[in-house]
């Protein structure tokens, strides 16, 4: 069973949605990244997206996009993200997924891609900007390192869509939420769960997750109410702006209330 299937298993076992957090690796140094993170281990969260900095995140709202300028203005590199990884892995339990465009990947080089990242602690990964029909041999590479695949469904994907992605998928199916970028919202779309059910459905035994635009206890009790998995990202990264020590406390403080609010029993504990 990898790490992911069992972060799951156990959120499953304990009554609860899976709690998946996000940072922007190198935003915004290193040292800090490693930091945050074990802010997100000691407040309850089951797996880490370490997201890879990238110039055109055509995905990302702005708390993503300036997260992203700022690892970049300090030199992040995919290297520096596998190096980020291995300290996180040193220390913290999360599963830990590579969050990145395809771009930097290819750059890298694919192959050579996959490996450093399962030799760094990376448990999985996701690629924003590449579907299903165009997964190639990327998808098939990062198994074979040894690593789960995560594809990204969304309310104006067609049944189709949705069962091939959920195919490529071996650590879960991210359901986004809504259309459009990154970024908090005040409310979860009313249309999400037809989504959700139209996604289990496509994933069958393969876990949930939920992301895009949960940001607070609320939304992420809705999420959790439909999905196994609650994803969130700029809420998390919004929280550590204001830098050290203070930025640490704030995403513990806000981690540990969304991961009580994971819990489908009604209990706080």
């Amino acid at each position: 069973m990898s790490r992911i299937a069992a972060a799951f298993a156990r959120a499953r076992d304990e009554g609860r949605a899976a709690f998946i957090g996000y940072l922007t690796a190198g935003d915004p140094d290193a040292d800090s990244t490693v930091r945050l993170a074990g802010a997100l281990a000691r407040a309850g969260a089951d797996v880490l997206e370490l997201g890879v900095p990238f110039s055109d995140p055509i995905a990302d709202g702005p708390v993503l996009q300036r997260a992203a300028s700022r690892a970049l203005a300090a030199g992040t590199t995919l290297e520096s993200v596998f190096e980020i990884a291995r300290r996180i892995r040193e220390t913290a339990p999360m599963a830990l997924v590579l969050f990145s465009y395809v771009n930097p990947i290819l750059r890298f080089g694919s192959a050579a891609a996959a490996s450093a990242a399962r030799s760094a602690g990376f448990d999985g990964a996701l690629l924003t900007d590449v579907p299903p029909e165009e997964s190639g041999e990327l998808h098939p590479l990062l198994r074979e390192a040894g690593l789960d695949t995560i594809l990204l469904v969304s309310p104006t994907s067609p049944a189709r869509r949705m069962v091939d992605a959920a195919r490529l998928s071996s650590g879960f199916l991210y359901v986004v939420s809504r259309p459009g970028t990154t970024g908090a919202r005040d409310r979860l779309p009313a249309d999400l769960p037809r989504t959700v059910s139209r996604a289990r459905r496509a994933a069958r035994k393969l876990p949930v997750a939920i992301g895009f635009g949960i940001s607070t206890p609320e939304a992420a009790r809705a999420a959790a109410r439909l999905a196994d998995g609650v994803v969130v990202g700029s809420a998390i990264v919004q929280a550590a702006e204001p830098g050290g020590s203070r930025g640490e406390r704030a995403v513990e403080q806000l981690t540990r209330a969304l991961v009580r609010a994971c819990r489908r029993d009604g209990t706080a504990s």
